[in-house]
């Protein structure tokens, strides 16, 4: 009885040593060592292959400088916005995509998850084009490019050297007559078959290049943003260095005006057609990385009062300002290869995988010093792509982390975490090396990370914080005016305004209200109403059950907001509304604005209290405030 009473009196008794060993074992959660860190990361993140292989060719093909009416349009109301909004999120919870959710609208909780479901996805395959670049970079390293001629063990009778016989009249050459880069990127690198249904065996070389590209991904980010934030001052602007050098160089080419001008002649009419307008929507979703948990990870590690959104429309105009000048670097190469072979820039002119594995390396082997420019060009492509991926698998490990921080924020535990995504992700992944791969990865890429699914999370995102955050205060309401008041957004503009001294441009919190989840939902419809079945290289057709697993895919996120909307609602006890005001209910230990801490000092005095959150607790240890 006296040793109990003693253990319990002694406040430096035995008690309570195990708990400051636990103590010492949490390490802390991290932060940028420099705000030039979070720039450089977010700008790596968002810069990717999409700048450079799908805007040049949506500009050109719908409407050339015209098409930039509908992009700007989008970049306003929806990619600033969302980009923004994203980005606060993180920095004022100081947590990853799924548990920033719960912190400020636990009935929300299910965009987290969907966002992680697409981030698993991207994980898996966007890699997969890295080691295609790998492929390529190491088989420039020869005397003669091995696509420049069809003198190869892989080339088949049908193989027309276009170099040779660009100036040869259509009729003497076979109706089916393939040239020697599109021969290297399907026989050579991929072996391709001719169905899904036939996946054929592992391509070795590109397992190892797949490999590779792993263990660099890994050893970028495995201690986490003292890694990350290191790695992004060369990995974020070397690209820049190649872009500029064959920016120089293809402008110089012969024929390079007449490729920009294709690029950027305006076409007004073609703004009649919805699907200009749905690709604009579509190419900020893309390009902006926006609902995908990545700007929600790197903003939680910034500090609470790094003016947030200075950074965020800087980065917004380098995002489009980049796309806009690899549209030059790319058409003017593609205005010399069309000059050369005399043929119209239309039939070279391509997008995604086309242009670089098969239109650019054919416009390498015309110019002097071949070799040169295709290991230019390919390491432009792997660092663009490298950051992004690095950055995406860092943020879902975030993600996980805050979700669990009693089991991986110990020593050596994230070290672990980080290698069992990559191992899972690499296995996973040898499926799209696979002689087949490419059909599975065309799934990956048109269903499970469509604009439908961004779409459809971006709607949900700003409808909790435009218009549910934070509307319990008001006891007096019912559900139904929470639901119309619309004071999540100055709810959250008083956040802001906490973290970066001034509160942003009006126009902001009018696109959270009204213009943003309008458009959102307007090309969510349209995407659906104009769906159009997957075919590869516009030829091959999907059997039933693929398109059923491209779809099985894209549900898988979208799915996740619903289904755990209902799951909470069920979970939590008491009345209906009670549940409804529960869960709509901020986490007590946010950081509150001054002017809601008088007011909330006030209710307190009257005798209310905030309601219990039971269900959705989460511990000051895990949120370090």
């Amino acid at each position: 009885m006296t040793r109990a009473v003693a253990k319990e009196g002694e406040p430096n008794g035995a008690t309570a040593v195990p708990e400051e060993i636990k103590k010492e074992e949490m390490e802390e959660r991290g932060q940028w060592s420099s705000k030039m860190e979070f720039v450089l990361s977010v700008a790596g993140e968002i810069i990717g292959l999409g700048n450079v292989w799908r805007f040049p060719y949506l500009c050109y093909k719908n409407g050339g400088g015209a098409f930039l009416i509908p992009y700007l349009i989008f970049l306003f109301t929806c990619g600033i916005p969302l980009f923004f909004l994203e980005t606060a999120l993180g920095q004022y919870t100081s947590q990853g995509g799924v548990t920033a959710w719960r912190k400020i609208c636990p009935i929300f909780e299910g965009i987290g998850y969907a966002s992680q479901v697409i981030e698993c996805y991207l994980n898996i395959y966007y890699i997969i084009i890295l080691s295609w670049a790998l492929f390529y970079l190491f088989s420039s390293f020869t005397t003669v490019l091995p696509w420049a001629s069809c003198n190869n063990p892989w080339n088949s009778d049908l193989c027309v050297d276009i170099l040779n016989s660009s100036r040869l009249d259509n009729r003497t050459l076979p109706a089916n007559a393939t040239s020697p880069m599109i021969e290297f990127w399907e026989k050579r690198v991929l072996g391709l078959t001719d169905g899904i249904h036939k996946l054929g065996t592992v391509r070795w070389e590109l397992a190892l290049c797949l490999l590779l590209a792993w263990i660099i991904c890994y050893f970028c980010i495995w201690k986490g943003v003292k890694s990350t934030g290191k790695v992004v001052y060369f990995t974020a602007t070397f690209p820049y260095v190649m872009l500029i050098i064959l920016l120089v160089r293809g402008v110089t080419l012969p024929g390079a005006t007449e490729g920009i001008v294709f690029y950027l002649k305006p076409d007004i009419s073609r703004l009649a057609d919805p699907q200009v307008w749905m690709d604009a929507g579509t190419q900020i979703f893309f390009s902006y990385a926006i609902c995908q948990g990545c700007l929600t990870a790197l903003g939680s590690y910034n500090k609470y009062t790094n003016n947030c959104y200075r950074d965020c429309i800087m980065l917004c105009f380098l995002n489009s300002a980049t796309s806009f000048i690899a549209g030059f670097a790319i058409f003017s190469v593609l205005g010399f290869m069309a000059r050369e072979q005399a043929v119209p820039i239309a039939e070279v002119a391509e997008s995604g995988p086309g242009l670089a594995f098969i239109a650019y390396p054919m416009a390498v082997t015309m110019m002097p010093v071949s070799q040169l420019w295709s290991c230019l060009f390919f390491l432009m492509l792997i660092f663009l792509g490298l950051d992004s991926q690095f950055v995406c698998v860092e943020s879902m490990v975030t993600a996980v982390i805050d979700m669990f921080p009693g089991v991986f924020r110990k020593k050596g535990r994230r070290e672990l975490l980080i290698l069992a995504v990559a191992v899972i992700c690499y296995l996973l992944g040898l499926l799209l090396v696979t002689e087949g791969g490419m059909y599975i990865f065309q799934l990956f890429d048109y269903y499970a990370a469509s604009g439908t699914c961004l779409l459809f999370l971006a709607i949900f995102e700003v409808i909790c914080v435009g218009w549910v955050y934070g509307n319990n205060n008001d006891l007096t309401s019912d559900f139904v005016s929470v639901l119309t008041g619309g004071q999540g957004a100055n709810r959250f503009y008083d956040n802001i305004e906490d973290m970066i001294g001034f509160r942003p441009w009006p126009l902001i919190k009018i696109c959270w209200l009204v213009f943003t989840p309008g458009l959102c939902l307007a090309v969510f419809l349209f995407s659906l109403i104009k769906y159009t079945p997957l075919k590869y290289n516009n030829s091959y057709v999907y059997p039933p059950w693929g398109y059923v697993v491209g779809w099985l895919m894209a549900l898988s996120s979208m799915v996740c907001i619903p289904l755990y909307a209902i799951f909470i609602l069920l979970k939590t006890k008491g009345s209906l509304k009670q549940r409804l005001t529960q869960l709509i209910s901020p986490a007590e230990d946010l950081p509150q604005p001054k002017k809601h801490m008088a007011g909330l000092s006030e209710l307190k005095r009257k005798g209310w209290s905030p309601p219990a959150q039971e269900v959705l607790s989460i511990t000051e240890r895990e949120t370090h405030f």
